[in-house]
């Protein structure tokens, strides 16, 4: 093993092996860079809404800024699958320098956009690139650390996720009015040029050389079904039933195509065989519902704080902020339990958390203080670093190398998917309950959440309109419950033996 790196080989066999002996210091930078990586992209998304007023107050196109978010999450989703089969194919470091290139180039590109229409194609080209940065810095991360070290390296990785989450906005903030709003997508270049050069100068990959063939109709087939129903779930509520019913019908399409055209290829972009096992099936399903618990409740909380109780834009922040800090502290504690237990163990408290975190909200009312709020808030956050954390180490754990990326954005891919139906689906639930209720009240309920319009209102008003929010969301929370039981009946399917320490000894003795 030579000393001028971390290397990470594939041998004929097909089995990972990892240099347990090299140099910690060279493996902790390695991991430094994988974080850094993933920071810029999770930061990406809650620093620009902090801009998003002085955005169309220069750029104009009020009507499309909401495009913005939906176009980066749509483009980096769709492209997550693809950029793992190649990582499996031609190595992490390759899939990961143009993955973060292209982010960066992205981000440029950005602060130079004169218009929302090219900023909205700038941000496309964000998300294409962010499809590869996280997933394949997980992947590296899978790669060098055992089962048992990922447990803990997992909670770290959650722990970033959340300082991002934190200081996104008050980073923004700050920016836009000590600097100018291109700062906020250049902030991204020195620590994405920095990650690059840490991760070529300490990771040593070797790939076994041999011939592929990239399976380019699959990867149309994917980006056409995954782009159709992400974009279904995004826009459903404001494209139309005509349009909807589309764009469902081609990503459906496509999906069938899909599977019947992967099935004849030698190497496919979507390995079917990954579906055959157990632990990616409920790893990748598991982390996709709990993402729809994390997504309905985030959607919803600051609403009901500040419209249903009456609190400022800065409480409601507060109750929201506790969910990141839980989520990334309890993402640690889970590796340490995961070490000591079973993955089904720690997927079964996580869910548990979650689901006991739903119904604190549910029974939440409108002459409550805070601390309700924020206790239902701090357990649905414990829930997620569990069951975020296990799913992900499980099913990294379940396969080799040559998988290991396909794996890891199969994870990725799910939770961005359930994220989708999350905000989807409790928006609907919101909407609905509002028309059945009063189907003329719906235009008035934006009144509340202003604390000047608020306080000029009849008190009568004011505790008709309280009344139906608090009704309005508290079917959210129940449908986000209902994603929770559904984490919880998924995590139960986890084999009830499986765990690192054992799957760190079965290696060891290969």
């Amino acid at each position: 093993m030579p000393d001028d790196g971390l290397q990470v080989v594939q041998p004929a066999r097909d089995q990972l092996i990892v240099a347990e002996h090299a140099e910690p210091l060279r493996r902790r930078l390695v991991l430094v860079a994988c974080l850094m990586a993933g920071f810029i992209t999770a930061l990406e998304g809650s620093i620009t809404a902090t801009a998003v007023p002085t955005l169309v107050s220069d750029l104009g196109g009020f009507d499309l800024f909401s495009w913005l978010f939906t176009i980066y999450m749509l483009t980096q989703a769709v492209s997550i699958p693809i950029y793992g089969r190649l990582a499996d194919l031609y190595g992490r470091k390759r899939v990961f320098f143009f993955g973060t290139g292209l982010f960066l180039a992205g981000s440029a590109l950005c602060g130079f956009a004169w218009g929302m229409v090219p900023l909205i194609c700038f941000r496309a080209l964000q998300g294409f690139g962010a499809g590869a940065v996280q997933p394949i810095a997980a992947t590296i991360l899978g790669d060098i650390y055992t089962p048992t070290e990922r447990a803990r390296i997992q909670g770290v990785v959650s722990c970033v996720f959340g300082a991002a989450a934190v200081l996104g906005p008050s980073l923004g903030a700050f920016l836009i009015e000590h600097v100018s709003w291109p700062a906020i997508f250049w902030v991204n270049l020195p620590v994405g040029v920095l990650s690059i050069a840490m991760i070529s100068a300490f990771l040593k990959e070797t790939v076994q050389p041999r011939r592929h063939r990239i399976d380019w109709q699959g990867s149309l087939l994917l980006l056409t079904a995954s782009g159709a129903l992400m974009l279904a779930l995004v826009q459903g509520g404001t494209i139309g039933l005509p349009m909807l019913a589309v764009f469902c019908a081609i990503g459906i399409t496509a999906l069938i195509l899909l599977c019947l055209h992967e099935r004849t290829v030698p190497e496919p972009t979507l390995p079917l065989e990954l579906w055959r096992n157990r632990v990616i099936v409920a790893g990748s399903l598991g982390c996709g519902s709990a993402a729809a618990v994390m997504m309905g409740v985030s959607t919803s909380l600051p609403t009901y704080v500040q419209g249903a109780m009456g609190h400022s834009a800065v409480a409601g922040g507060l109750v929201l902020g506790v969910m990141s800090v839980s989520w990334a502290l309890a993402s640690v504690f889970a590796g340490w339990v995961m070490a000591h237990t079973t993955y089904r163990v720690v997927a079964s408290l996580g869910a548990t958390a979650l689901l006991a975190g739903c119904g604190m909200l549910t029974l939440l009312t409108p002459e409550d203080g805070l601390v309700p709020a924020i206790l239902g808030s701090l357990i649905i956050g414990v829930g997620m670093g569990f069951c975020i954390t296990v799913f992900m180490v499980s099913v990294q754990s379940a396969v080799p190398w040559q998988q290991r990326g396909a794996a890891t954005s199969s994870v990725m891919f799910l939770r961005f998917i359930g994220q989708a139906v999350g905000a989807a689906g409790c928006g609907a639930a919101l909407n609905a309950t509002l028309l059945h209720l009063d189907p003329t009240a719906s235009h008035m309920v934006d009144k509340l959440l202003d604390s000047g319009t608020r306080a000029a209102m009849a008190p009568a008003e004011v505790a008709h309109l309280t009344g139906l929010i608090a009704r309005s969301l508290q079917n959210e929370y129940l449908l986000a419950g209902g994603f929770a039981l559904a984490t919880l009946l998924i995590a139960l399917q986890l084999p009830p033996r499986l765990s690192p320490a054992q799957q760190t000894m079965e290696r060891r003795r290969a």
